[in-house]
C-alpha cells in the first residue's frame, strides 16, 4: 500500500477541506471490477486526504500570524484530473460549473506564491469535502458546492486548499503507519478480527497530523489569495460555521470536511481578524461577496446521495441501473460505497458484501475471487437464483503472517447477470458461522431483478433556487415552497442561516427538490 502510494505521490497528498476521523485521511482501494459492473462499484482510487486543521496541536498557536512564510518552489503540472481520482468519485457532468472552477481557480494560481499549471475538478460525491493533489490538482466535491452561499465562500476554501500546495506542507508531515482496517467510507460496521481479506480492500485510515502552525498558514494563505482576487475572505469564516452545524446536525461516521480539517476553537475570530487585516491594507477598496450569482450558478446542482448507485428502503437494496434488488439482514446495519455494498451484523460479529468480481464465466469469477479473499473454496456447487445462474463456494481464509486478524470462515454466492459477475461474501468466525450462515444464505437468495417503475425511475434531488415575494423570515419562505416541517433545520443550515433570519423581497434561497 505504502509502495504505491509513494509511488503515485512521492509519499506526498496535500490537503483536503471537509470532516474526517481525528486526524485520519481516507485511503480507498479495491477489488477489480467489470465494465458493467463499475457503473456500480466504480474502482476506488488511491487517494489521500489531508486534513486542514490539527485538532491535536504539535505548537503552540499565535493568535493572528502577522505574514505566512510560504515556501517557494518550482511550479507544479497537474492540470489533468487523476485518473483514480475520478474512478473512484467519478466526474460530476456539469460542464457549467467545471468551467466556473476553472475559471476562478486559474485566476488565484495567477496571484500565488507557487503558480503553475493547476487543474480544478467537481467530483461526483455528496460528501462535504475539497481536497487538492501534491502535482497540483484541486478536486471540490458537489457536496461542497452546494453548501457554500456564496463566490467568497467558495473562494476563501480554494484558497486554503491551494495554501497547503503552496507552502508544500505534505512534504513536512511525518507519515505514521496504518493504524486501522475500516469499512468503507470510514464507517466501523464490523470488528476489525472479522475483517479478514475482504474488507481490508475497502478502505483503510491512515493518521497523518499537522502541526497548528502549518493550518493555520493554510487559512492565512486563503485569506491572501481570495483578497487579492477581490474577495470578502470573511465569508471564508462564515462557511466554518456552516460546516460546524452540518457535522452537529449528521452525526455521521462518513469522512467529511472538519475530520480532515479539524477545527479549532479560535477558527473562526482568527480568520475574521486576518480577513479585516487584509482589507483594511488595501484602504477603501470594495471587495466582492456575489451571493446572487454564485447560487444561480448551482441551481439544479444534485443533492445528497445518487438513488441511481443504489439506495436502501424497507430493509431492501435496490439499484435502479442495474436493476437488481436484494434483502438486508433485519436489524443489520449498511453502508453503500463505490467498491461494495456492505451489510454487517449490529455487535459487529458478522460481516456480508456484496461487490463485482471480474470473469468470463462463474468458475473464473469464483476463483479471482477465492485468490482476492485467500481462501481455498471447497465443494463449490451450481445452482440457480431466482433465474440466475450461480455458483456458491465456502472456506476458511488463511492465516496471514502480519495480521493479527483472526481468520474467518467464508461463503461465497457468485451470481451471473447478463454479462457480469457478482458476489455476495460471508464472514464469520468458525465458532459463530452456523449462526448467521442462515441470514448469508437468505440475502444472496434474495437477489433477483427489479421491476416496481417507481424504484426504477427514482432520481437525485436537486438544488433549487427560489426568490422571496416579500419580506418574511427564512422559515415562512421554506414552508411556502413546499419544504416540509422535518426538513427546516436542514435546510436554514444549506442556506447558512438561522430559520428566524428575516429575507427581503426579492432575496434568493435554498431549497432541495426533485
Amino acid at each position: 500500500m505504502r509502495a504505491v502510494l509513494s509511488e503515485r505521490y512521492g509519499a506526498d497528498a496535500d490537503c483536503c477541506f471537509g470532516p474526517t476521523i481525528e486526524h485520519g485521511c481516507l485511503i480507498t482501494y479495491s477489488f477489480p471490477m467489470t465494465a458493467f459492473s463499475r457503473r456500480l462499484l466504480r474502482p476506488a482510487a488511491l487517494l489521500l486526504l489531508l486534513p486542514l486543521v490539527s485538532a491535536t496541536p504539535s505548537e503552540p498557536t499565535p493568535t493572528v500570524p502577522a505574514k505566512p512564510a510560504t515556501t517557494l518552489a518550482k511550479p507544479l503540472q497537474g492540470a489533468k484530473p487523476d485518473p483514480q481520482v475520478i474512478a473512484q468519485f467519478g466526474l460530476y457532468n456539469s460542464p457549467k460549473l467545471q468551467a466556473y472552477i476553472t475559471q476562478q481557480g486559474k485566476r488565484m494560481t495567477a496571484i500565488s506564491d507557487r503558480p503553475g499549471d493547476y487543474g480544478f475538478t467537481i467530483v461526483d460525491s455528496p460528501v462535504i469535502n475539497a481536497f487538492a493533489t501534491p502535482d497540483g490538482h484541486v478536486y471540490f466535491t458537489r457536496g461542497i458546492m452546494a453548501y457554500f452561499n456564496d463566490e467568497a465562500q467558495f473562494t476563501g476554501v480554494l484558497g486554503h486548499e491551494l495554501g497547503h500546495i503552496t507552502a508544500q506542507h505534505g512534504k513536512k508531515q511525518q507519515r505514521n503507519s496504518i493504524i486501522s482496517s475500516i469499512l468503507v467510507a470510514g464507517a466501523t460496521l464490523v470488528s476489525p478480527n472479522l475483517l479478514g481479506r475482504i474488507a481490508q480492500p475497502a478502505a483503510q485510515l491512515v493518521s497523518l497530523k499537522y502541526s497548528r502552525t502549518d493550518e493555520n498558514e493554510a487559512d492565512a494563505l486563503g485569506v491572501k489569495y481570495s483578497t487579492k482576487v477581490g474577495y470578502d475572505a470573511s465569508h471564508m469564516a462564515t462557511f466554518f460555521q456552516t460546516l460546524e452545524r452540518t457535522e452537529a446536525q449528521s452525526g455521521s461516521s462518513v469522512p467529511t470536511f472538519l475530520s480532515t480539517h479539524p477545527n479549532s476553537a479560535d477558527r473562526y475570530q482568527r480568520v475574521k481578524q486576518l480577513a479585516a487585516q487584509a482589507q483594511q491594507s488595501l484602504g477603501k477598496r470594495t471587495l466582492t461577496v456575489n451571493r446572487d450569482s454564485y447560487l444561480r450558478s448551482i441551481d439544479g446542482l444534485a443533492f445528497g446521495e445518487d438513488p441511481r448507485q443504489g439506495f436502501v428502503e424497507g430493509g431492501v437494496f435496490y439499484h435502479p441501473d442495474l436493476k437488481f434488488r436484494f434483502p438486508i439482514p433485519s436489524g443489520w446495519k449498511s453502508q453503500n460505497s463505490p467498491e461494495q455494498f456492505q451489510m454487517a451484523e449490529p455487535n459487529g460479529k458478522a460481516l456480508l458484501a456484496f461487490l463485482g468480481v471480474p470473469g468470463s464465466s462463474l468458475e473464473e469469477a469464483a476463483q479471482t475471487l477465492a485468490k482476492q479473499i485467500g481462501i481455498t473454496p471447497g465443494n463449490a456447487q451450481r445452482t440457480t437464483i431466482n433465474g440466475f445462474p450461480a455458483l456458491v463456494f465456502e472456506g476458511d481464509q488463511q492465516a496471514s503472517s502480519n495480521s493479527s486478524a483472526t481468520p474467518a470462515h467464508v461463503q461465497s454466492f457468485v451470481i451471473q447477470d447478463g454479462k457480469s459477475y457478482f458476489a455476495f461474501v460471508g464472514l464469520a468466525t468458525a465458532a459463530t458461522f452456523g449462526t448467521y450462515a442462515p441470514q448469508f444464505a437468505n440475502t444472496a437468495q434474495g437477489y433477483q431483478r427489479l421491476t416496481d417503475a417507481g424504484k426504477l425511475n427514482r432520481q437525485s434531488e436537486r438544488i433549487r433556487i427560489k426568490q422571496a415575494k416579500s419580506a418574511t423570515t427564512l422559515s415562512q419562505a421554506l414552508t411556502a415552497n413546499g419544504v416540509s416541517s422535518s426538513r427546516l433545520d436542514d435546510m436554514a443550515i444549506l442556506n447558512g442561516m438561522q430559520l428566524s433570519d428575516r429575507l427581503t423581497a426579492g432575496q434568493l434561497f435554498k431549497v432541495v427538490g426533485k
